[in-house]
């Protein structure tokens, strides 16, 4: 992200830059705030500088909808003021206010997209602070069992990774959306009881269950709204979470 002349090649003739790329684990971003900060803030000014140099027209940042943090029962809209809660949140945060404002310095036509709980066939699975749900799909799988920090009554909003990309695409074209953040969701928050429940009917494997209540459960509620997603990008989402969940077994060779 930050080897200028390899980013002036790469960007020779395109019009619309994704920006996707980051460090996305927030336990590890407590350890490593420094380095979270390094590619997830400075990578982003770098590329905006390099796209400034070649005179790319758009760039569509991934953003997260960890910037939130925690407020409450409500249901998060764009115009909420943010709460980060760990250095990942501050540092996507931070993106999408350089994004803006030095696009809007430059000419570059910008729109942040604030990703929920985005999962898939294919999702990365490190042996440490995996995501919940290829880590509860292979331990259901493997007779294993399914710990839930908390009391796994704290929701989250988990977004297929099909309908995150029809928002990413439909942000290259869209009219009227330079300098918005926009949330990318299913609507829906789900807890995580109700999705190890999902889990264990998708893979039709029993499993032990251990609810940690002496760690945290984190956040205690996340769900996009995403009217201003349906209104600006004609976003509707069409995978349900346990069609997501059966999408992933029949799909992704790492659960067969």
């Amino acid at each position: 992200m930050s080897d200028r002349p390899k980013l002036w090649t790469l960007l020779q003739e395109v019009d619309v830059v994704y920006h996707l790329a980051a460090r996305v684990s927030v336990p590890e971003s407590v350890l490593y705030p420094r380095d979270y900060n390094n590619v997830n803030v400075g990578g982003t000014v770098a590329l905006m500088e390099a796209m400034r140099d070649v005179g790319v027209r758009r760039v569509v940042l991934a953003s997260s909808g960890a910037v939130y943090g925690d407020l409450g029962e409500q249901t998060l809209t764009e115009s909420i003021t943010p709460n980060p809660r760990s250095p990942y949140a501050v540092s996507k945060l931070a993106a999408e206010y350089y994004v803006r404002t030095i696009g809007g310095l430059w000419g570059i036509e910008t729109v942040s997209l604030r990703i929920f709980n985005a999962y898939g066939p294919g999702q990365h699975l490190p042996a440490s602070h995996p995501p919940v749900v290829p880590h509860y799909l292979r331990q259901a799988l493997r007779g294993g069992t399914l710990v839930a920090h908390g009391d796994g009554s704290q929701t989250r909003d988990y977004v297929y990774v099909d309908d995150v990309v029809s928002a990413l695409v439909a942000a290259a074209t869209a009219p009227n959306i330079n300098g918005l953040v926009i949330n990318v969701g299913s609507g829906i928050d789900t807890s995580i009881k109700d999705l190890i429940k999902y889990v264990l009917d998708a893979t039709g494997n029993k499993a032990e269950v251990v609810y940690n209540s002496q760690t945290s459960g984190g956040v205690s509620r996340m769900r996009a709204d995403i009217t201003l997603a349906a209104q600006k990008l004609n976003y509707r989402p069409s995978i349900s979470l346990t069609e997501g969940l059966r999408l992933i077994l029949k799909r992704d060779s790492r659960f067969k």
